[in-house]
């Protein structure tokens, strides 16, 4: 659906990359290993992103590192319509709300690093969560999302260890919902 909004599949993959999770850094050689592509086009739309402030970068030794500009005005609409399109909202509020005593929610996985994927993997935090409901509710939300959803229950103890080194993006809490 994005791609009949914005046609080069280069921006695409940079805004998911970027929007998705706001802390996500990377550099122009990280970004072709990557996508696969040439470091001409993705330098072309780096520039064009960082030039339209959507962007921000910094030099650490003989790279340049690009990350969201969070602080643009744009910033939170983008990212609700990547999630939209991604169909995190809507497994925000057709599984997250509806499972019992959870804590938190992440995504891992690809979507963690701002890669799309078919997959989305979901952690969900809690004490006494109701699998069976949960699996009823995943099944429905795939239809609607037309993506796999894998997840995995912890307890707050098993958490710790899970975490690590592994990339994450919290998505709702008991507290906020986290936008």
């Amino acid at each position: 659906m994005l791609d009949s909004i914005i046609t080069s599949k280069t921006r695409i993959k940079l805004l998911l990359k970027f929007f998705l999770n706001s802390k996500t850094k990377s550099y122009l050689r990280n970004l072709e290993h990557e996508f696969g592509e040439s470091s001409n086009a993705i330098r072309v739309e780096l520039n064009r992103l960082e030039g339209a402030g959507l962007l921000s970068s910094e030099i650490s030794g003989n790279r340049k590192y690009f990350s969201a500009n969070t602080a643009h005005p744009l910033f939170n609409d983008i990212n609700s319509i990547l999630k939209k399109i991604v169909g995190i909202d809507k497994l925000i509020e057709r599984v997250i709300s509806q499972i019992g005593d959870l804590e938190e929610a992440y995504i891992t996985g690809d979507f963690a690093i701002g890669k799309n994927s078919r997959i989305l993997d979901l952690v969900l935090i809690g004490n006494n969560l109701d699998t069976p409901y949960i699996n009823e509710l995943v099944l429905k939300t795939e239809k609607i999302i037309d993506r796999k959803v894998r997840y995995l229950v912890l307890t707050s103890e098993e958490m710790v260890n899970y975490f690590n080194d592994k990339p994450s993006l919290l998505i709702w809490n008991q507290k906020t919902i986290v936008k």
